[in-house]
């Protein structure tokens, strides 16, 4: 027998499947839907095979990405698993797909409806910390199907499985509604609304239909506080248009170029905005858990929290795109956040400001292609990681410059921040990739406290705070000098940390946030470094695993932020051809649907690691833009 053969076995009957080398689609072939409070993940089959209601970080109803039994919400052609094509609906977060079949051709459209705003009952609570817009979640799944030439055989089968797979939905008959069921766990509840004839098998609902052209059906899965929905095929499309309507109006907010990458920039405009938690203005790193960054092995986290890293991508990307507002909720967001005894923030948050992220494994679970363990919660978050600093400062600073003022009560997290660099950047640090193994000096950490008293400095001057400017430019100055000093080898070039000879894919950052020229020699030997020794067919590393004592066993891929880094690098430093000719290869490099995973799998281009996420995007958003720029300033004829 073959030793890579994996036999198939299927505990939910959404398609008729033959044994294949993998039970799961591959991650990169995911579709993501989200209603900026939670998202859903949909694979090629149709399958809804991740959605946690009603936020990001909630349990899982449907869990199949992660175990075959834990969950799944099918609607689509019998028998079949390979659609014809599939795409997202132009300018927004409407996922179109297409069905060939032998008997006709069918089309499928998915969305989480966003909707006109609506009134509360009074006395009833919103998440909502950030003033609501003019529309908002209505907390329910919307799928239609169309048949558009000859007829076909649908199928729909919907299986909960409560609480990350643990508990088997409890199903009901909805008093005088025919085409309703309620799902249960007893506590939380779900419904289920359809125009086609639904049948109760155990946990699982299951309806067949043959669909005659220009016929439309559709179904609906409701988890809001009423339980309510289309009821209708006419109600579903008309859900589906107001929710195209939101994307598209949000989308011609923004300010995009008028250049052939232009999809690109849109569609990672969209899917920041789809891991925005609304009411909070939190951003999410990724919709989903313990999806591995190495096949089979033991890297996998949950990525559903909000990383203070992510502050200065956050608000560089939003900002070059036009999209004020977001990058305004994110910094109020930043503001609202609870603080230790010190004055410091923490290195990660719950997306409604939570400080406490307990990671526990979820054993039950087999994990995506058996990778083990699943993950729930972070332990992160009581790692110390100095960089979190610069990362404040450094978005609060490009939102100075865009609005001209950060509001009062910004100061004291100003202040706080910059007063705490300056007690910790001397101290050993678990560094910007958050090592669980010995505490080192990282440069990359070292160079975000001068960012912190860099920017710090800058933001006091502003206010008048003339003598505490003074002060903080001192403290600067020593950081820099250190770094220049102790961070640097006897090759002239940055290393991981002090006393090392190690690369680190972090060092990129060096010219991106203006420690030294663009011309000094070290910054070139550095960058070009990165490019020739810390790459993998071309693609770059955070670091040499066998070199980094990171507390973990296994490889892991390439990182998608680093290469879009090295663009922007090699940009900063002349390497221009070299720079355009990467960021083209990257971009060709996305799925099918233009999303990024965390990695990329050097050899095979395979995605690994939680998906879509938000720093690649915001990174691809930052180098795209770097190099239409240049273009702009230095165009090739």
């Amino acid at each position: 027998m073959d030793p890579g053969f994996v036999e198939v076995r299927d505990t939910t009957p959404f398609v008729q499947r033959t044994p294949v080398r993998s039970a799961f689609p591959p991650i990169a072939d995911y579709g993501f839907l989200s209603d900026c409070h939670t998202g859903a993940l949909l694979a090629p089959d149709g399958t809804v095979e991740w959605l946690c209601p009603p936020r990001f970080d909630s349990p899982s109803v449907f869990g199949a990405i992660l175990d075959r039994s834990a969950g799944g919400f099918r609607l689509g052609p019998s028998a079949m698993g390979v659609p014809a094509g599939r795409r997202y609906e132009p300018g927004t977060m409407i996922l179109e797909t297409t069905w060939m079949t032998p008997t006709g051709w069918v089309i499928v459209r998915d969305a989480l409806v966003i909707g006109p705003w609506r009134e509360r009952t009074q006395g009833s609570t919103t998440a909502h910390t950030r003033p609501p817009t003019d529309y908002e979640a209505h907390h329910v799944l919307v799928r239609t199907i169309t048949c558009i030439h000859g007829q076909a055989q649908i199928e729909l089968l919907c299986e909960p499985m409560f609480d990350y797979g643990r508990v088997p939905a409890t199903w009901s008959a909805v008093p005088n509604d025919n085409h309703a069921l309620d799902a249960t766990d007893g506590e939380r509840a779900l419904r289920l609304m359809s125009d086609l004839n639904l049948g109760i098998e155990g946990g699982c609902v299951r309806a067949r239909h043959r669909i005659e052209r220009g016929e439309t059906r559709f179904c609906a899965l409701s988890w809001s506080r009423l339980l309510d929905g289309p009821r209708t095929a006419e109600q579903a499309t008309h859900a589906l248009a107001v929710t195209s309507e939101y994307w598209r109006g949000w989308l011609a907010d923004a300010d995009f170029p008028d250049h052939r990458w232009r999809n690109h920039l849109e569609r990672s405009a969209l899917t920041l905005k789809g891991l925005t938690y609304a009411p909070t203005g939190a951003l999410v790193a990724a919709p989903t858990t313990s999806l591995p960054e190495t096949p089979g092995g033991e890297r996998n986290w949950d990525y559903r929290f909000t990383w203070m890293r992510d502050a200065t991508f956050t608000l560089s990307g939003l900002h070059s795109l036009g999209l004020n507002w977001e990058a305004d909720d994110f910094i109020q967001f930043v503001a609202d956040l609870g603080r230790n005894e010190d004055g410091a923030l923490q290195i990660m948050y719950g997306i409604g400001g939570e400080r406490v992220l307990e990671e526990q494994t979820l054993d039950h679970l087999t994990g995506y292609e058996g990778a083990r363990p699943v993950r729930i919660g972070n332990d992160a978050y009581h790692q110390r990681q100095n960089d979190v600093f610069g990362a404040v400062l450094d978005s609060l600073w490009l939102h100075a410059k865009e609005y001209g003022h950060n509001s009062a009560r910004l100061w004291p997290v100003i202040h706080d921040q910059v007063e705490q660099a300056i007690a910790s950047w001397r101290l050993p640090d678990q560094g910007i990739w958050e090592t669980r193994g010995e505490a080192r000096h990282y440069v990359s950490s070292k160079l975000m406290c001068w960012v912190a008293l860099d920017r710090g400095a800058r933001l006091a001057a502003r206010r008048g705070k003339d003598e505490l400017a003074d002060r903080w430019r001192l403290v600067a100055n020593e950081i820099h000098a250190e770094i220049c000093e102790r961070g640097v080898d006897e090759r002239g070039r940055f290393t991981q940390y002090y006393g090392s000879r190690n690369l680190d894919a972090s060092l990129l950052l060096i010219p991106l946030v203006r420690f030294l020229p663009h011309d000094d020699p070290r910054v070139h030997h550095t960058v070009m470094a990165v490019a020739e020794d810390l790459t993998e067919n071309g693609l770059v590393l955070r670091y040499r695993t066998e070199e980094t004592d990171d507390g973990l066993s296994g490889e892991e891929g390439t990182f998608l932020i680093c290469s879009f880094w090295l663009v922007s690098a090699l940009l900063e430093i002349g390497e221009r051809k070299q720079g355009r000719a990467l960021c083209e290869r990257l971009l060709s490099l996305a799925s099918s649907l233009d999303l990024y995973a965390e990695e990329l799998e050097a050899s095979t281009g395979r995605h690994l690691g939680n998906f879509p996420q938000a720093f690649t995007h915001l990174a691809l958003i930052n180098a795209v833009m770097h190099v239409i720029r240049d273009e702009q300033a230095n165009p090739v004829f």
